[in-house]
């Protein structure tokens, strides 16, 4: 019994993680369940014994989607680093070339965020505190301010960041696209970066 328990939480785990890669490549509504079932080698007919309902599945892929900069804030941890240091290496990791062609491993704001704001309920929960640990995260670079400063700067700084990612993925000429992100990571690093070091 534990076996078969076991597969049904892996199965599941597998579809979310391919919905999670796939919602950022294509949009929440540019694949359909059937796709995404069959690319985990599974029948329409098992999503149900998965998810209550295609919204169920948006949600916790949105939940299950990892953040990019998890190894950055690990590695900053690693060495000592925060404040400016920290905040430079955010910025330049977000807005880099990489980051923009790579919208399946990417951050889920930049890939999707006009789809959740047409999402339903559930979905736009899931992001809303996805969002909400993200801010409070990316204040804590900012220890230079009092917590009100520095949230403020880090939800300045998070949608800029998401805005120029989007941007730059949104245009097909690439040397528009490559100013967008340096332009960008410049003006942040210029008008909110921490003093401290």
């Amino acid at each position: 019994m534990t076996r078969g328990k076991d597969g049904k939480a892996q199965t599941h785990e597998r579809i979310l993680n391919n919905a999670a890669v796939r919602f950022r490549e294509k949009g929440i509504d540019g694949i359909g369940v059937a796709d995404l079932m069959k690319e985990a080698g599974l029948t329409v007919g098992g999503f149900y014994k998965h998810f209550g309902s295609r919204e169920d599945l948006v949600a916790e892929a949105v939940e299950a989607m990892k953040n990019g900069w998890d190894p950055v804030f690990a590695d900053a941890e690693t060495r000592g680093l925060g404040g400016a240091p920290l905040f430079d290496a955010l910025v330049d990791g977000y807005l880099d070339v990489q980051h923009r062609d790579s919208p399946g491993a990417g951050c889920l704001f930049a890939a999707i965020a006009g789809d959740l704001g047409r999402a339903g309920e559930k979905p736009r929960a899931a992001a809303t505190h996805k969002l909400e640990r993200m801010i409070d995260r990316f204040a804590r670079v900012f220890e230079d301010r009092r917590p009100a400063a520095a949230r403020a700067a880090a939800i300045f700084a998070y949608s800029a960041l998401v805005g120029a990612v989007s941007l730059a993925r949104a245009t097909n000429d690439e040397a528009l696209s490559r100013e967008i992100l340096t332009t960008v990571g410049k003006a942040l690093k210029r008008l909110v970066r921490p003093e401290k070091t």
